[in-house]
C-alpha cells in the first residue's frame, strides 16, 4: 500500500513540474481541446529569429480560457470534415516581443532572410508593421494557426507559410490558386463563425471578440 501512495505522489509531482499556475482567467489548451496540434515555432529555431524566444520555456499552449473554449468548438466543427487546427503560437509573454525589437534593431543579423522576408529590407520590418513593441498576443485571446489533415498531419496549402512577411500573406492576396483561396476562407470561416476576428495582414493570426484582458500585457513565462 505504502508503494502505491508514493507512485501516486511521484506522478504528481511531475506533472507538476510541467505546468504552473496560470493568472486567473488563464488555461492550457489542452484541458479543452486536447486533438488540437501544436507546433510552437518560437521554441525552437525554426523561427524568423532563427533561435528559441525569451520567454518560451516549454512548448505549451496557453490561451485566455475564454479563447481556449472557443478554439475548442473550432475543433470540433473541422474534426467533423477530418480536419484539425494546428497552432503556432498562442499567448506569447511581453519578454518575446521585446526579444523581436532587439532582433529587429539590429540590421546585421539576417540569418533568416531567405526563409522570411526575402523582398524585404530589414530595416523596414517596422515602419512595415511587421514588429512592434507591443502584440495582441501578450492578452492572451490572440492565435496563429492554420489546418492540417488528421491522419496525415499534412497542412492545408495557404499560398505562403506561417510567420512570412511579404503581401502574399494578406489573407485577400489576389494572386493564389483556386485551392489556396479556398483554404484561407475555410480558416476565415470556421474561426469568425466560432468569435474570432481575422487580421488583414496575416492569414494565420486572429483574436477573441470581446477578449477578456483588451488592455493588459502579461509577462508570465510559458511552461
Amino acid at each position: 500500500m505504502k508503494k502505491w501512495i508514493f507512485s501516486i505522489i511521484l506522478a504528481l509531482i511531475t506533472l507538476q513540474s510541467y505546468s504552473q499556475e496560470l493568472p486567473e482567467g488563464f488555461s492550457y489548451v489542452k484541458d479543452f481541446a486536447p486533438t488540437i496540434q501544436q507546433e510552437l515555432r518560437y521554441c525552437s529555431h525554426n523561427n524568423f529569429l532563427g533561435v528559441p524566444v525569451d520567454g518560451y520555456e516549454e512548448p505549451v499552449l496557453i490561451t485566455s480560457t475564454k479563447t481556449a473554449k472557443a478554439l475548442a468548438k473550432v475543433q470540433k466543427e473541422l474534426e467533423k470534415k477530418g480536419l484539425s487546427l494546428k497552432i503556432f503560437d498562442a499567448y506569447r509573454p511581453q519578454s518575446a516581443v521585446n526579444h523581436f525589437v532587439r532582433w529587429a534593431r539590429v540590421p546585421n543579423d539576417t540569418l533568416t532572410k531567405k526563409d522570411y522576408y526575402p523582398k524585404l529590407n530589414k530595416r523596414n520590418l517596422f515602419k512595415l508593421g511587421y514588429i512592434a513593441s507591443k502584440s495582441g498576443h501578450s492578452r492572451g485571446s490572440s492565435v496563429d494557426l492554420t489546418i492540417v489533415h488528421v491522419g496525415t498531419d499534412t497542412e492545408l496549402d495557404m499560398g505562403s507559410p506561417f510567420d512570412f512577411f511579404g503581401k502574399i500573406s494578406h489573407p485577400s492576396y489576389p494572386n493564389l490558386t483556386k485551392q489556396q483561396k479556398a483554404n484561407r476562407y475555410l480558416l476565415r470561416k470556421v474561426m469568425m463563425a466560432n468569435g474570432f476576428r481575422p487580421y488583414k495582414n496575416e492569414w494565420w493570426h486572429f483574436t477573441l471578440n470581446n477578449e477578456p484582458f483588451p488592455k493588459t500585457y502579461f509577462d508570465f513565462p510559458i511552461k
